[in-house]
């Protein structure tokens, strides 16, 4: 439980220090207490898939939780991992005031209603559009967002802002370059919070894209105006993205930091799935809106938290990067960085094989 359900926020700007110092030092002991439970528990998974079954087994009628993001009003809804019973999410309070009352020995009895149906395994798709390059259709230039979303909410910032601002980039493009020098894709993935399994099957199904991806353009961290793009670990990417982005007007640019070289993601969103091979794609990195504590994953993801000026500069963003980098008379290069920041080797990620069965998700 929480020591106090205030925000980080709120105890930074009206706490007294003292005050400030022993609710952190309060949550500190309490997540190493909730770990040394855990573990003597026997359970070595992280995700407690073991502990959750094991409770499953020994007749456990279901499972209540909090996962509290830190925000007012906010619950967290990820992913549970009993199979029959079902899971319960308090909000940050309401868990800590069952676990006091328990604590103190005052057996408090919670009277709880679930509706759920397993519909079974539900066929999924990508959603995939294209316009054919004129003179290098065999390269591609990308338009990246996932469509899927926990449902908690309705998504509306994870991902349906990054799934609205590519389509938006499209349009645009297929109104005012409808012969682009190289072919335009946009795809809009699902399974992505399974696990990358829709961008991460398309690169298994689609090798040529990956071979002649000129530069793929991934949007997947809120409603926020882009404020931040990695090279991803090539080492001479920057150099196009400099270029691309310096003919940019500034209104759009002005706030945008390029990381160079940066680091090859591993995962966290789709543009994984392609940098695993060696292909230049880039995330758009957005500004926060408190995007990590309001409204992913959580039941407060709807569509009133949507920033629709700085979805249309990222729409234009996106455009005339696309634009850019299809017209471009070179080919981004593959370079890749070796050595860290500390000077030591690094490993580029391996890729991961795609999981085409919900049963065997990662996050299942």
């Amino acid at each position: 439980p929480e020591p106090t359900c205030r925000t980080n926020e709120q105890l930074r700007e009206y706490a007294l220090p003292q005050s400030l110092e022993e609710i952190t030092t309060q949550r500190v002991i309490a997540r190493d207490a909730w770990t040394r439970k855990i573990r003597a528990t026997g359970s070595l998974d992280p995700r407690l898939r073991d502990l959750h079954a094991d409770i499953e087994a020994a007749g456990g009628l279901g499972i209540v939780t909090s996962q509290w993001p830190g925000s007012y009003g906010t619950t967290r809804v990820f992913n549970a991992y009993n199979r029959d019973s079902p899971t319960f999410e308090l909000s940050c309070e309401d868990y800590s005031l069952v676990h006091r009352l328990t604590t103190e020995g005052q057996g408090p009895v919670l009277r709880l209603t679930a509706e759920s149906k397993n519909r079974g395994e539900v066929p999924v798709s990508n959603v995939i559009g294209r316009i054919t390059g004129s003179e290098l259709p065999n390269e591609y230039v990308v338009l990246s967002a996932h469509y899927d979303s926990w449902d908690g909410g309705s998504g509306a910032t994870d991902n349906g802002s990054g799934s609205i601002l590519m389509l938006e980039a499209m349009r645009i493009l297929s109104k005012v370059y409808p012969n682009p020098k190289r072919t335009i894709l946009i795809g809009l993935w699902n399974g992505e919070e399974q696990g990358l399994n829709g961008s991460r099957a398309f690169t298994e199904d689609h090798p040529e894209v990956v071979e002649g991806l000129q530069a793929l353009f991934n949007q997947d961290n809120g409603t926020g105006r882009v404020v931040n793009i990695s090279a991803q670990g090539f080492t001479e990417s920057g150099g196009s993205l400099a270029e691309w982005l310096s003919q940019v007007p500034g209104e759009v640019t002005s706030h945008i930091r390029l990381d160079i070289p940066g680091s090859p993601g591993g995962g966290g969103s789709d543009y994984a799935s392609f940098v695993c091979h060696g292909a230049p794609a880039f995330n758009l990195g957005a500004l926060s809106w408190d995007y990590g504590s309001h409204t992913w994953h959580t039941h407060r993801d709807t569509f009133d938290k949507l920033v629709f000026d700085d979805l249309v500069n990222n729409a234009v963003l996106a455009a005339s990067l696309v634009y850019l980098a299809s017209e471009d008379t070179e080919r981004v290069s593959r370079k890749q960085r070796s050595l860290g920041r500390d000077g030591r080797p690094i490993q580029w990620p391996s890729c991961t094989p795609s999981t085409r069965a919900s049963g065997n998700s990662s996050r299942m």
